[in-house]
């Protein structure tokens, strides 16, 4: 095993860890992350270094509305709901989980239009950047 490999490992929290009090489990239903989106965000957590927890949240703003948020978080908060996906946590608190269900989180490492996707059923629209979405 080389040393990145060891240091990712070592900040990403164990799927088989006990949740913490207040956190629910959830599953791929309320979002999933692809294969290279999951490896993108382990490269991330690596290099960060601010948490081994993804946290996806929606906030208003944004050219439709409504904007996504994601940072890397030490540990989630009460409340919030646990999804493994892709070897990573992902935490989504109770009210982003209304409008997230059912998204898909892909990465592209393109240098046009490269980066990582949302693609998410409940948007009614979104915008061209693909950052901003109406339900």
């Amino acid at each position: 095993m080389s040393v990145a490999t060891e240091t990712v490992s070592s900040a990403i929290p164990s799927p088989s860890a006990a949740l913490p009090e207040g956190v629910r489990a959830g599953n791929e239903n309320l979002v999933r992350l692809t294969e290279p989106a999951g490896a993108k965000v382990r490269t991330l957590i690596a290099r960060e270094k601010q948490g081994g927890f993804l946290r996806v949240a929606i906030t208003g703003g944004g050219c439709n509305g409504l904007s996504y948020k994601m940072k890397f978080v030490a540990e989630p908060r009460k409340g919030d709901i646990l999804v493994q996906s892709a070897g990573i946590p992902v935490v989504v608190d109770a009210k982003t989980a209304l409008y997230l269900k059912g998204t898909l989180l892909d990465y592209s490492n393109k240098l046009i239009a490269g980066g990582f996707k949302f693609s998410n059923p409940n948007a009614k629209a979104s915008c061209s950047c693909g950052e901003s979405f109406s339900v």
